[in-house]
């Protein structure tokens, strides 16, 4: 029981770089509260006292905000970051070192009774507002974005977004080197988001950039051919696009600041 203890603390410190000591993790994370309630419910649900393991559950969740059924079964160094609104169904299994966020919801889509929870392997982690309903399994490493709602499995190191749930592609190596060469010839960087926040306007770019990309490349040959058998014409240099229509977060928030730094630079203003 301690051995199991000593490695939910040190998950606590491996994963939230706020924690502190032992002595504020014991007695002020509710995720740990909560799976400590819920290992002596999960005992008495087990065991046959089916009323007292939901008891136990019911107090947890009134202390701590996270609701964890009693028959739920969950694997070692399990974290619960913030943990309000966490709700996990009775037939979930979760795995070794997952970690879940505020709001998560690990639900049923069907009143029958039998395995209507979802399946979480090792090593997942389910980001704040997340929804995964459904006797549905989450491979080992995936990766469920904030807020999304996934009803259909997902593959081992997966990483899921969106309303529905999606499979977020990762780039090919190969797509790279084009992309920025003609994105820096139109004028804008398609690449302002990050590959750890993928970001569905800038994979649309990208789709776009490998299209004209081939275009481009068909209509430079159709132009030697040309010149090959005696065509003459100017050179016509692509016109600039500016990327005034496509406003990133980085964009807004430092055209706020400079809006604020001039406003704090007029005569007047205290």
């Amino acid at each position: 029981m301690f051995e199991r203890l000593r490695e939910d603390i040190h998950s606590v410190f491996d994963r939230d770089p706020a924690a502190r000591t032992t002595f504020e993790v014991l007695t002020t994370y509710p995720g740990l509260h909560a799976l400590l309630a819920h290992r002596l419910a999960h005992w008495l649900w087990n065991h046959g006292l089916k009323w007292l393991g939901r008891f136990v559950s019911h107090v947890a969740r009134w202390l701590t905000g996270i609701e964890i059924h009693p028959g739920a079964r969950i694997g070692r160094r399990f974290f619960i970051d913030h943990g309000m609104g966490v709700v996990i169904g009775e037939t979930a299994v979760i795995g070794d070192d997952c970690t879940l966020y505020h709001g998560v919801t690990l639900g049923g889509t069907s009143w029958e009774k039998g395995k209507r929870h979802p399946t979480l392997g090792d090593d997942v982690v389910v980001g704040a507002g997340a929804k995964v309903l459904g006797p549905i399994e989450i491979g080992d490493g995936a990766r469920i974005g904030s807020n999304a709602v996934v009803v259909k499995s997902v593959p081992a190191g997966a990483t899921v977004v969106g309303i529905p749930g999606r499979l977020v592609e990762r780039p090919r190596s190969g797509d790279h080197a084009h992309r920025e060469k003609l994105a820096r010839k139109m004028g804008f960087d398609a690449y302002g988001a990050t590959r750890d926040a993928p970001d569905p306007v800038a994979n649309a770019i990208n789709c776009m950039l490998d299209h004209v990309h081939v275009l481009e490349t068909k209509v430079s040959r159709m132009c030697e051919v040309l010149k090959r058998m005696g065509y003459e014409d100017e050179e016509v240099e692509l016109p600039e696009l500016s990327s005034c229509e496509i406003h990133s977060t980085a964009d807004e928030l430092e055209h706020l600041e400079t809006m604020e730094e001039e406003a704090e630079g007029k005569p007047g203003n205290t």
